[in-house]
């Protein structure tokens, strides 16, 4: 049975839904995609988990969808078809020359809205159509919210270009001060449904402003992390850096000062990015230490040596764990202007 809706908890379901599909499709990559491709080349069969794990992430609109309709409480036929929906809107699923590709992540953006029109329907119609759901639901959800949401995708993908033309302005700045914006720009970023990893692509972000893109997601990953361990389990916690910082987007939606101590722990990332030379390329930006993409990256670009793995260690690690901690006592503690359960998470 699905609860009474307002347009406050039907925004929350979308939310938490999307966050946690995201968290839990992107996990095995972010877990080990670095390590399987660095052991294939010594045993080949470890290719197909590589493969596996490319194919999951292109999947996240299924997860995305289903974990909507678990947050509705929809039966696993609405579930699904919520999924079918959001998949096939997502942009993710791509025809060429009659051949079926499975490109990327797709646009969060376009798949929440899919999946939002899918959940109206559902529930629109769920007390009509009763036996015959199995029949009606999955086609109304595909063949309406899918393809509105397919007419809707080159809208939200020019949406975040248009975020990407802006960031990219702070690209001409002083190197120091545009290496604090952009980490502090990523930050927020990853906490939204804007793909990170599509802007950071877009604009070609490489070099020193990639570096800060990346410590600005660590920044905001620990933060998040650590500001949650009185209300969280630990697993939820690890999964802000372990996965994506994308699991607390509902929370940062319903109370936008919980970014306050995201950017200040992001601005100080963003000062050692430029006092260190932290490296990336466009590809990597936008990762964070998810998956060690941005250390690893760093690293092939400086070079392996003890020195740059300490570096490494240093400002992908430790001083934003230290940065959260102090952000969490400043603004939990001794200003008090976030309560512990505002970093609740229930998934």
């Amino acid at each position: 049975m699905v609860e009474k809706l307002t347009p406050k908890s039907f925004m929350m379901h979308l939310l938490n839904g999307s966050a946690l599909g995201i968290v839990v499709a992107l996990v095995p990559g972010a877990l080990l995609s670095e390590l399987f491709k660095a052991l294939t080349p010594y045993c080949e069969p470890l290719g197909m988990f590589t493969q596996m794990i490319g194919a999951t992430n292109a999947m996240v609109g299924i997860a995305v969808g289903v974990a909507i309709g678990y947050m509705f409480k929809f039966t696993p036929i609405e579930s699904i078809s919520v999924g079918l929906a959001a998949m096939a809107a997502g942009g993710a699923v791509r025809f060429a020359d009659g051949i079926i590709q499975l490109k990327g992540t797709g646009d969060i953006f376009t798949m929440v809205f899919a999946a939002a029109i899918a959940a109206g329907l559902i529930v629109l119609l769920r007390g009509k159509v009763r036996g015959y759901a199995i029949l009606v639901v999955p086609v109304v959800s595909l063949f309406v919210a899918g393809a509105l949401g397919r007419l809707a995708f080159p809208y939200f993908i020019a949406f975040s270009q248009l975020l990407g033309s802006w960031i990219a302005h702070l690209l001409t700045l002083e190197q120091t001060l545009m290496a604090v914006l952009i980490a502090i720009a990523f930050a927020c970023l990853i906490v939204s449904p804007v793909s990170s990893v599509g802007i950071a692509t877009a604009i070609h972000l490489a070099g020193v402003g990639s570096g800060a893109a990346n410590l600005g997601i660590c920044a905001c990953a620990f933060s998040l992390a650590v500001a949650g361990r009185r209300v969280n389990p630990l697993g939820t916690c690890a999964a802000h850096f372990v996965g994506s910082p994308k699991l607390s987007m509902p929370n940062i939606v319903a109370k936008p000062k919980l970014l306050l101590p995201i950017m200040l722990n992001a601005a100080l990332a963003g000062v050692l990015a430029s006092l260190f030379q932290i490296q990336g390329t466009e590809f990597s930006a936008g990762f964070g230490i998810s998956g060690l993409i941005g250390p690893v990256n760093h690293l092939k670009l400086a070079g392996w040596g003890v020195g740059q793995l300490a570096v490494s260690l240093l400002v992908f690690v430790i001083v934003p764990v230290a940065g959260a901690f102090a952000a969490d006592w400043l603004f939990v503690k001794k200003l008090k202007w976030i309560a512990p359960e505002d970093y609740k998470i229930d998934v």
